[in-house]
């Protein structure tokens, strides 16, 4: 059975701080500064996730840990991030309410961290499958992408967001990612140009010049040496802990996850090329005879290989940084630029240039990462954005991201009021009305349509005359003096004109996290964000990709005197968006806290975690939720957890679980006012009440783990006497056998030898007896068998003697027939004997040869290379000639076999090999399968009578191939056929033409070098064919096709050859899209086979199982 925890059990400190007791700033720090030090990172604030950033790696986010989060109930387990990611993917999967995740806090907190580990757990517990592990490894990897480009080093956070960024991950009834959308806030545009002290430009920039190729850096016209480019701050070029090579070969490897092509990161990396190259354009100041001042460029060598890389011409671009044209109505006026502003056209450009290229990548990753089911989509949005900043310095970028912290606590105060009072009014408990701080009034300082700073910005921006930062300050000065949250020098508040702290030329705005000090210079230039005309039309005019589309409003025919919407305006539209994006789905917030300034582990500085305490409104969570009960759990946990304090309810309680609550409360006299009944929850008022109920529980478990020993040591003393005494009878038995076996084997050995030494007497007598009788036989044996010897002896002499006269006669006789030969043929002997001697013995050995090798002939295959060994040397001109003349013969007769039908296919296998030999790895399989053309038998199957009579000429080819879908990379079973005119294409069921392409209009086969069975029919350009667009078709005949069609195509004489194109990556036509079909090889899946699938809306990707 599985044992469950509680929050409740073995805490380190309090793992909810709604149940600290007492309650006070000093006793919140001091708890967390507890668990921190005990690696507990994570503490709660009902169901308010703090984080703490440790500053090193924790072995708390394994896959283990996975599971045992998996499905469990929020307070079931510590506190852990993911016990809320649980709990919001729950809430969607199960109960259909849209959920978003808030992950607030200053940089260097974690919070990107939290948001990864967020997505790592959804993606880990929800479901399985090709598609659905794609959507979200897409998902993941675009993270990478957008830290490369939007995260820099600062001196708080070597990986610090520079940009706020929301994600709406799209989810079906399963639970399983579609897709997702991005949105960005806020790009800190002015770090491009410019970087504090001790801080970097964006990640990229170093990421290029380090991990990219020497190739890729000659094209991109880059050096490795960061200290040949303006931009690039050197005192922290280098990072411990970042290796900006690792990462580039990471972010390359995410971007072609996500589904960008090779020309569009190729594009990328040469606009940020150009960033680089534009900040290293300087300028000079130049007189004119009218005694105006204008600006040139010292050396134009960075300005020609920026227009390279941009594709725009120099002459344009030169004369942009060094005029500006102003029109009004139907008049056009030209200026010059100084030197300064020629600088800031140049840094203006740099910073809209690469601003405009980030949003271009999060529309981008949307394009590919979005649901492409048009059905209704559960949501789970995740917000990583900045937390309130306080710095030394603070200028308009501090006030708007504290302006969107202000409108963040606004609805986390409503959306938790409102959550408490849900489930009160749910169970049934009377509701009471909380006085908390309400930041509205803070809100409606800035964002007023009328009277807010915000407004009054714009408004100053848009005045004619003259626009400072100054006249900006008086009329904030006029209309918000008497604001109780707002402060200056000159207010007109009495009590302020004292405060020597508050320079002449900032503002202070008393925010919910504290009192912050603006200064207001840069407020108007950052709030108009100008970028000059010349210089959208210069950039309109380039030739690059993706310049046309950055700059739309350079294009000449739609010029739009219109002045643009304000960086504060559109910053003020963006939020109000996400707040009402937030106020329709349910809450869940992470708040994120850095212990140290130093980025070290182990290190808790007090003062600076009670700082974000306070700006986090941490203390005023803890009061809104203890406001009405501290504590609530359903009624089946808290009794399951408290029984053993009552008999009544100990061990086991038969009845509904309230009842069991009730019982146990009255046992044991808990004040009524300190509790309450729900309808399925108990609520407890004050802390002290639970931690009381955890006491005596604890000296509760102490006594039962007392009486649960003591039994046990009782039953385990009579288990052991029981087997002490089951053993005593074991060994005494088996002793009493051991002595009587002994006995019994004594009485057998003296038995047994009686009985030997009496067989043995008995044996010797019988022996005796039998040797005297053999005596006796063998005397008469050996005088018979002496008597037979001599008889035959002589009998053998009469033998020999009679032979040897028998001898010498023959012998004698012999001798004179031989003299009598010798004597006549004498005189022929000497001159023809050795010449017939030889004659005879050559035709012996030339009829043994010949017999020989009729016997051990080689096979009649003309391939079959054996012949028999020659057995003498002078045969060896006969043995090589009869094995020529043999060879010719055999050949003779095999080509004599053959039919014009079988001559043809043999041309097309010769043809096939010039074709695909040596080129594509499917051809060696090929070789031995012969060329059948009919696959089908369209003439004798009658479900095809209607398609046979369709097609006129006569079909050479008919196969069912599979039709590749651009949409999924799956196939579809179709009739091929191939005449001398056309290819037709029809359904395999039906038999019905789907499509017929003349053979005219085809100017191209394209086949991939893998033993797949992919090829692409490619059709002319402007051909009534190809108003469709190609096919790209599957076949196990393809080598047989792509030969027949070429054969047709160089027998015909009034169309052109057909050309074959074999590669491993070819483009094809889709209607009005070119698509990418790339091969590559891949470990065995699905049973060795070739599977297809689309990674974007541009490439379809086909894996070729690698053959061993």
């Amino acid at each position: 059975m599985e044992v469950k925890t509680s929050l409740l059990d073995n805490m380190i400190g309090v793992g909810d701080m709604v149940l600290l007791e007492p309650l006070s700033e000093d006793s919140f720090l001091e708890n967390l500064k507890n668990r921190f030090d005990h690696n507990e990172i994570y503490t709660y604030i009902g169901s308010v996730v703090i984080s703490m950033n440790p500053y090193r790696s924790l072995p708390i986010y394994t896959p283990d840990k996975v599971e045992e989060y998996r499905n469990r109930n929020f307070y079931e387990l510590s506190p852990h991030i993911y016990a809320l990611a649980d709990e919001a993917y729950r809430s969607l999967r199960d109960q259909d309410k849209d959920q978003c995740i808030l992950i607030t806090g200053e940089s260097g907190a974690g919070k990107t961290e939290a948001s990864k580990l967020v997505m790592s757990y959804v993606a880990a517990v929800c479901g399985r499958g090709q598609e659905v592990n794609k959507v979200k490894e897409q998902l993941l990897q675009s993270n990478p992408v957008l830290e490369a480009f939007g995260n820099a080093k600062t001196v708080r956070n070597d990986n610090s967001s520079r940009f706020g960024k929301y994600m709406d991950i799209e989810f079906d009834f399963k639970g399983d990612p579609l897709g997702g959308v991005i949105s960005n806030y806020l790009l800190e545009k002015s770090r491009v140009v410019k970087q504090p002290r001790g801080e970097r430009n964006f990640h990229v920039f170093y990421q290029l010049l380090s991990g990219a190729s020497d190739d890729t850096l000659k094209k991109l016209k880059l050096d490795r040496d960061f200290s040949k480019y303006n931009y690039l701050s050197l005192d922290s070029a280098a990072v411990n802990g970042l290796d900006d090579a690792a990462n580039f070969r990471t972010v390359r490897n995410a971007m072609q996850i996500v589904g960008f092509m090779e020309d569009e990161v190729q594009s990328v990396l040469e606009l940020v090329a150009a960033v680089l190259k534009l900040g290293n354009i300087e300028f000079k100041p130049e007189s004119r005879c009218n005694g105006s001042d204008e600006s040139r460029i010292k050396d134009k060598n960075d300005l020609k290989e920026m227009c390279e890389l941009l594709g725009t011409e120099q002459s344009v671009l030169e004369r942009a940084f060094s005029y500006r044209t102003v029109e009004a109505k139907m008049e056009k006026v030209s200026t010059t630029l100084n030197v300064a502003q020629a600088y800031y056209a140049r840094d203006a450009l740099a910073k809209n240039l690469y601003s405009r290229l980030f949003s271009w990548l999060v529309t981008r990753i949307n394009e590919s990462i979005k649901a492409q089911a048009k059905t209704r989509h559960k949501v789970m949005g995740v917000l990583d954005i900045y937390g309130f900043e306080i710095f030394e310095d603070n200028s308009f970028e501090q006030f708007i991201i504290n302006y969107c912290n202000e409108k963040l606590q606004q609805i986390f105060i409503e959306l938790t009021l409102r959550e408490e009072q849900e489930e009160y009014i749910r169970e049934g408990i009377e509701w009471t009305n909380i006085e908390y701080f309400n930041n509205a009034v803070i809100c409606d300082l800035i964002e007023n349509n009328q009277n807010g700073i915000l407004a009054m910005l714009d408004e100053e921006c848009l005045r004619p005359g003259t626009v400072t930062d100054e006249t900006f300050l008086d009329k904030l000065n006029t209309i918000c003096a008497e604001h109780q949250h707002f402060e200056s020098r000159l207010s007109k508040n009495s009590k302020f004109l004292t405060d020597h702290s508050l320079p002449h030329n900032c503002f202070r705005i008393q925010h919910y996290a504290g009192k912050v000090l603006y200064r207001v210079e840069g407020f108007v230039d950052k709030n108009n964000d100008l970028l000059y005309r010349d210089l959208s039309q210069a950039m309109f005019k380039a030739n690059h990709s993706l310049i046309k589309q950055l700059f739309p409003e350079g294009n000449p025919t739609k010029v739009n005197l219109k002045r643009p919407p304000t960086a504060g305006s559109q910053f003020r539209a963006s939020v109000g968006t996400l707040m009402r994006n937030l106020q329709t789905k349910n809450p869940n917030y992470i708040r994120c806290i850095k212990p140290n300034d130093k980025k070290a582990s182990h290190i808790f500085t007090d003062s600076l975690v009670r700082h974000q305490l306070r700006y986090l409104g941490l203390m005023e969570n803890v009061r809104v939720r203890r406001a009405g009960y501290a504590f609530r759990q359903p009624y089946e946990p808290c009794l399951e957890r408290y029984k053993m304090l009552c008999k009544k309810t100990w061990p086991h309680w038969r009845g509904p679980a309230r009842e069991g609550v009730e019982v146990l409360m009255a046992d044991l006299q808990v004040p009524a006012e300190e509790f309450s009944y729900g309808r399925s929850k108990i609520f407890i008022r004050n802390p002290r009440t639970l931690f009381s109920l955890e006491e005596r529980r604890r000296q509760c478990l102490q006594d039962l783990a007392t009486l649960i020993q003591k039994i046990y040591r009782g039953w385990k003393c009579r288990r052991q006497f029981l087997l002490l005494k089951k053993s005593q009878i074991v060994v005494a038995a088996w002793y009493r056998r051991y002595a009587q076996q002994k006995k019994y084997q004594q009485i057998k050995s003296a038995t047994t030898v009686v009985q030997s030494y009496t067989r043995g007497w008995q044996a010797r007598k019988l022996l005796r007896e039998l040797k005297h009788q053999k005596k006796c036989e063998e005397a008469v044996t050996t005088i018979a068998a002496f008597w037979h010897g001599t008889q035959a002896r002589r009998e053998l002499r009469k033998l020999k003697e009679e032979a040897r006269r028998k001898h010498a006669v023959a012998v004698i006789w012999a001798y004179w027939q031989g003299l009598k030969v010798r004597r006549e043929y004498r005189k022929f002997f000497r001159a023809n004997a050795g010449k017939k001697i030889y004659d005879f013995t050559i035709q012996r050995i030339m009829q043994k040869y010949f017999l020989g090798l009729k016997s051990s002939m080689p096979s009649m295959s003309p391939v079959d290379k054996n012949w028999p060994a020659r057995p003498y040397r002078f045969l060896d001109g006969v043995h090589s000639e009869l094995r020529r003349i043999f060879h010719l013969w055999r050949c003779k007769k095999y080509r004599g076999q053959f039919t014009e039908e079988k001559k043809a296919v043999y041309e097309e296998k010769l043809e096939a090999s010039e074709i695909f030999k040596d080129k594509k790895a499917l051809y060696a399989s090929s070789v031995s399968q012969p060329f059948k053309g009919d696959y089908v038998e369209i003439s004798k199957n009658p479900k095809y009578q209607k398609l046979n009579s369709a097609v006129v000429e006569k079909v050479l080819l008919a196969d069912v191939v599979n039709k590749i879908n651009r949409a999924n990379g799956k196939g579809t079973a179709r009739i091929f056929l191939l005449t001398k005119k056309s290819v037709v294409l029809a359904d395999q069921k039906t038999g019905q033409v789907k499509a017929s392409v003349p053979l005219p209009d085809l100017s191209s086969v394209s086949v991939s070098t893998q033993s797949d069975g992919f090829f692409a029919l490619r059709l002319k350009e402007g051909s009534a064919s190809a108003v469709k667009g190609d096919f790209l078709l599957s076949s196990e005949h393809l080598i047989e096709i792509i030969t027949k069609l070429h054969r047709i195509g160089t027998t015909a004489a009034d169309r052109d050859q057909i050309n074959i194109d074999i590669s491993d990556e070819f483009l094809v036509q889709f209607k009005q899209d070119k698509v990418c079909v790339k091969f590559i090889q891949g470990a065995p899946k699905n049973g060795n086979s070739v599977s297809c699938k689309r990674k974007n809306n541009r490439l379809l990707e086909v894996s070729v199982p690698t053959t061993a």
